[in-house]
């Protein structure tokens, strides 16, 4: 699915970075990291205590869609694809920024805490992210239509209760 959001925008990559930037900053975060390879860019930054970390798809530049118009009637030059290429990045780039924007507004505004907003982004000690960690095992809970182990549910302010039977906690 293509997205519409900034299709058009003609504001450079260099911007939208500079205004990610002062965003965090006037939410409190510190220390940032940028990194750029062929096909993603990465924005870290520390935040509430925590290191948070955007990896942002970038669009492949051999991808037959700059290289043909949207109809499809002819081919583009190198130049032209160069530029739809460019104007894609520019639209991923503008769209992290309002992502980024949108998560610390709602935290401000009360309507979700930070770590609801950030929580899939959160480094772990290990270097991968709470979402890398999470979702696979999301994923094999729903496959298996079971809880893994040692997680316990709390229940009302009653004694924790295991949440299928089979499911063994190991006490080592």
């Amino acid at each position: 699915m293509t997205s519409r959001y900034a299709k058009a925008t003609t504001v450079p990559v260099e911007r939208s970075k500079a205004e990610i930037e002062r965003t965090l900053t006037r939410y409190g975060a510190t220390k940032f990291a940028y990194m750029t390879q062929l096909d993603a860019a990465m924005i870290g930054f520390t935040v509430h205590g925590r290191q948070i970390r955007f990896i942002l798809p970038l669009p492949d530049k051999n991808d037959m869609v700059f290289w043909r118009t949207p109809k499809r009637l002819y081919d583009r030059t190198l130049v032209e694809a160069e530029k739809a290429w460019e104007q894609a990045c520019r639209q991923r780039w503008r769209s992290l920024a309002l992502a980024v924007k949108s998560k610390l507004e709602t935290v401000e505004a009360g309507i979700a805490t930070f770590e609801q907003e950030f929580l899939s982004y959160t480094l772990l000690p290990d270097g991968q992210t709470a979402g890398e960690w999470l979702l696979p095992q999301v994923e094999e809970a729903y496959r298996l239509n079971l809880m893994p182990e040692m997680l316990p549910m709390l229940s009302g302010g009653q004694e924790p209760k295991m949440l299928r039977e089979g499911n063994h906690v190991n006490q080592d």
